[in-house]
């Protein structure tokens, strides 16, 4: 019996550790990291944007301020959008693929598929692209 309660004391302090982590060592998934990303966009801070970008997309962008005048000049949608609706997720080359409708403040809609390379609390962002829309149905 004593046995088992200090099994369960120490699971409930395991749990609770991992529930005290930073955002940035626990796992997310490919909607919670676009989330925090376009949370960062709202907050004027291409600092922590820049932070979830791949290796390889900070390394093409060298510094957040480079990265936010790409984002500002090529996806503008996602600096602070009105609306984000979670579609399709796949897989593609060993990379996951989600795809996202963004509606921006002045109404427009925009298909966006993000490629996310890496898995876990090491998952990032390597790549978005913005989509033709092939309309929508009823």
């Amino acid at each position: 019996m004593i046995r088992f309660r200090r099994l369960s004391l120490l699971l409930s302090f395991l749990a609770f550790g991992a529930l005290a982590l930073p955002a940035s060592a626990q796992e997310r998934t490919p909607p919670q990291l676009i989330d925090a990303q376009i949370d960062a966009f709202r907050d004027g801070d291409f600092v922590t944007a820049f932070g979830f970008a791949s290796t390889e997309l900070r390394a093409i962008f060298g510094t957040p301020e480079a990265f936010g005048r790409m984002v500002r000049q090529g996806y503008p949608m996602v600096l602070d959008p009105a609306e984000i609706r979670y579609l399709d997720q796949g897989e593609r080359g060993g990379a996951v693929v989600q795809r996202v409708l963004i509606l921006d403040r002045d109404g427009r809609s925009y298909l966006l598929e993000y490629l996310m390379r890496g898995t876990g609390a090491e998952m990032r962002i390597a790549g978005v692209s913005i989509l033709p829309e092939t309309g929508t149905g009823v």
